[in-house]
């Protein structure tokens, strides 16, 4: 059933997808560029490794557009995992609808994501990166369900789904 919450929130979701580069460069420096990682890869080694998508996303710090990721209807039991490196993230059972347009989750799995201030396009957010290789994955907002009250809002290009 379409809510007028629901509404709002793939206005909203519309609207920034406006504003962020869809799968490309977003012109900023990767934050993991400098950081030293357990799995790193020469760039030209990443590209062989990764689509054109999940380069631009886990990368180069892009986004895809919302409501486009076949993870985001994702309801089997399973892991999600990241397509960099295979480091399980977030555990299906965390997973709720925000409604965004992105595969959604309320906790991380622990010690699979480095949490960073990200100051561009004007705003402070919290971004979320793999642990282990530094790919981008998406943002983490204080605006989720209970038990954490978090939403990491994830690009789900950067993600591969393992049933259980």
């Amino acid at each position: 059933m379409l809510t007028r919450r629901h509404m709002l929130q793939a206005s909203a979701a519309g609207l920034a997808a406006m504003m962020v580069p869809s799968l490309g460069a977003s012109g900023r420096a990767h934050a993991a560029a400098t950081a030293t990682f357990e799995v790193m890869h020469s760039e030209a080694e990443w590209r062989k490794r990764l689509t054109d998508d999940q380069f631009a996303v886990l990368r180069q710090e892009g986004t895809e557009r919302p409501f486009t990721s076949a993870l985001l209807h994702e309801e089997r039991k399973g892991q999600f995992d990241c397509a960099g490196c295979q480091l399980p993230l977030f555990a299906s059972e965390t997973k709720f609808d925000s409604g965004t347009g992105w595969p959604s989750f309320w906790k991380a799995l622990p010690g699979s994501v480095n949490e960073i201030t990200d100051r561009s396009y004007g705003m402070t957010r919290t971004a979320v990166n793999c642990h282990r290789c530094g790919g981008h994955l998406g943002h983490v907002f204080k605006d989720g369900p209970a038990p954490t009250g978090l939403r990491y809002c994830m690009n789900g290009v950067a993600m591969t789904f393992a049933p259980a």
